[in-house]
């Protein structure tokens, strides 16, 4: 192979290793507004789909360049929601 080949394989390889932290990234960000949008309307919620998205991101980004995420508690949206509707 020669070193042309090699760093595209290798870009390539990134390329894809971000493609799937993004897809991870949008299942997490939904989850996020689930529970915000239950919190807002008084509905029971909880973060599991939050954090076992996080989990998988950040699983994945032992194997690459993409960044990690925070695990998210009930208390962490509860603040968020509070702090919006003071705005």
């Amino acid at each position: 192979m020669n070193v042309h080949e090699s760093i595209s394989e290798h870009s390539n390889k990134q390329h894809m290793h971000l493609v799937e932290f993004q897809r991870l990234d949008e299942l997490r960000e939904a989850a996020i507004e689930e529970a915000v949008q239950k919190c807002k309307n008084g509905e029971p919620f909880d973060v599991d789909r939050i954090n076992e998205a996080t989990a998988r991101i950040n699983a994945h980004a032992r194997h690459g360049i993409s960044p990690t995420r925070k695990y998210v508690t009930i208390e962490m949206v509860k603040q968020f929601v509070f702090s919006s509707q003071e705005s």
